[in-house]
């Protein structure tokens, strides 16, 4: 994945209704592994599907920053704040949903990201 190919700065617009893209390019966030490790992510957006969101990232390092290229890492949103926006991520685990979802993701994308 390339998120270097955009077209225009600001906030991008995905090919489909179910997603929804990141407010601002290049927001990262910090999670903590199971072993206690903090790891930087770059947010790439949001798809409904049903009644299960997925969320997708970008691990963020000094060798790939945000807006950068590589792996695209799908968690499964797990929790709402009071404002009804994800507030609780999981990485999904079964590679067949990892897959759907991944596919959902670079359909919905196919205009913002160029994929290899």
């Amino acid at each position: 994945m390339s998120n270097s190919d955009q077209a225009s700065k600001g906030v991008r617009k995905g090919s489909a209704p179910n997603f929804a893209p990141p407010v601002q390019e290049g927001e990262t966030f910090t999670f903590e592994d199971e072993n206690g490790d903090k790891i930087q992510m770059e947010f790439l957006g949001l798809i409904v599907d049903g009644d299960t969101r997925f969320a997708y990232f970008f691990p963020v390092t000094q060798n790939t920053p945000a807006k950068s290229s590589g792996e695209v890492v799908v968690t499964e949103v797990t929790e709402l704040d009071e404002d009804g926006q994800p507030s609780g991520f999981e990485l999904v685990t079964d590679n067949h949903i990892a897959d759907e979802a991944y596919e959902m993701f670079k359909k919905a994308t196919k205009d913002i990201y160029r994929f290899e």
